[in-house]
């Protein structure tokens, strides 16, 4: 009985320590909190083309100029829909996972040998459960296809293109590089970046306010769409704090995102006011 308590204790612990383990769980929260913040878009390809394979001479935009708009625009709500029920499939079994984890810890430090070999067909229901979930989970990392119910292409120019299939791609989120973004007495330098590839062309939304106004400072914000990922606002007032916000410019095959990051940041005060401006925030 023993040995076979070693034996088993021993399989527990290997898969608490390789398949489920803190490290696997905290990488993947992140990556998870980070999908979450992504910006996710339809991808037009022909069926016979891999994702990205850019050796096709039909650009992309030829191919979304042939589809429908007003079929393309219901695809874009499907897409939308199957963004958030991703977002949550795998909020999900996160979750799942991290029960689980505490469950087989818990079932591993409180039981004597007798309880643990009793129980040990449970738990290795439980083991197979929670392999199926990472199973699971894992495959739900990267958007999939989109089923598409009705020819994007009208009939009379059906034959022009080759059959369409559609994907949902995901960018990671832009966000400001908070140590090269700065303020002076009246501007602000502010730099942003994303980790996904910039796709050619992308243009950026840049957004500021300025933050407790008064009546006469009311309409002091304002919105700029740049191609650059660095950028100066000047004619700001000194001495004030300002919000700016960063995304990307919403383009025709955006179909979920809701996040954006923010910086708060503090103009120097006017000569004679004193005082250092406080920390980007």
């Amino acid at each position: 009985a023993w040995k076979t308590y070693l034996e088993r204790r021993s399989v527990l612990l290997a898969f608490l320590h390789t398949n489920l383990s803190l490290h696997f769980l905290r990488r993947h929260r992140r990556r998870l909190e980070l999908l979450k913040r992504s910006s996710f878009y339809i991808e037009i390809l022909p069926k016979h083309l891999a994702l990205g394979d850019q050796s096709h001479p039909m650009h992309p935009i030829n191919m979304f100029q042939q589809v429908d708009p007003w079929r393309f625009q219901r695809m874009k709500k499907v897409g939308a829909t199957q963004t958030k029920i991703q977002l949550l499939l795998l909020e999900g079994l996160l979750e799942q996972l991290q029960r689980g984890r505490e469950e087989l810890l818990c079932s591993l430090k409180s039981c004597d040998v007798g309880t643990f070999l009793s129980r040990w067909d449970c738990v290795q229901q439980r083991l197979a459960e929670l392999s199926q979930a990472i199973t699971t989970f894992l495959g739900a990392l990267a958007p999939g296809r989109l089923h598409v119910k009705h020819r994007l292409v009208p009939d009379a120019r059906a034959a022009k293109v080759p059959r369409l299939r559609l994907l949902l791609n995901a960018k990671l989120p832009v966000v400001f590089d908070r140590r090269a973004s700065v303020a002076h007495e009246d501007r602000a330098a502010l730099r942003w970046f994303s980790a996904s590839p910039p796709a050619q062309h992308e243009q950026y939304e840049l957004s500021f306010r300025l933050l407790q106004h008064g009546p006469q400072e009311r309409g002091h914000a304002g919105t700029l769409t740049l191609s650059a990922s660095t950028c100066e606002i000047q004619n700001l007032l000194p001495g004030r704090a300002y919000q700016f916000s960063v995304r990307r410019a919403e383009t025709y095959a955006l179909v979920y995102e809701q996040w954006h990051d923010s910086i708060t940041l503090h103009t120097h005060a006017g000569p004679g006011a004193g005082g250092s401006p406080p920390q980007p925030e």
